[in-house]
């Protein structure tokens, strides 16, 4: 099982959930659009982590070493994130 929190809420992953799916599932205000690592539009802060986030195929949205996809991460154990929306350079 995944947990995840926010300064907003903790709550944790359904089986097959995307991290992206989760945090619109708890109330969370997150911009997307193309939910396939496309447009970058979804990237949030990755604060913290129990375990790696890795991705099933590579993204083509430029992300910084602290940002993450929530649209195609994968993520496992514990994460922290902030969930503000971040603006693309």
């Amino acid at each position: 099982m995944t947990w995840v929190m926010t300064s907003k809420k903790q709550f944790y992953l359904h089986d097959d959930e995307s991290l992206l799916d989760g945090l619109l599932r708890t109330g969370h205000d997150v911009n997307y659009q193309c939910r396939e690592g496309y447009c970058g539009s979804c990237r949030v802060k990755r604060i913290a982590s129990s375990h790696t986030v890795d991705y099933p195929f590579n993204p083509l949205a430029m992300i910084e070493e602290d940002e993450i996809l929530p649209c195609c991460c994968r993520v496992r154990g514990v994460i922290y994130i902030n969930h503000e929306f971040i603006e693309k350079p």
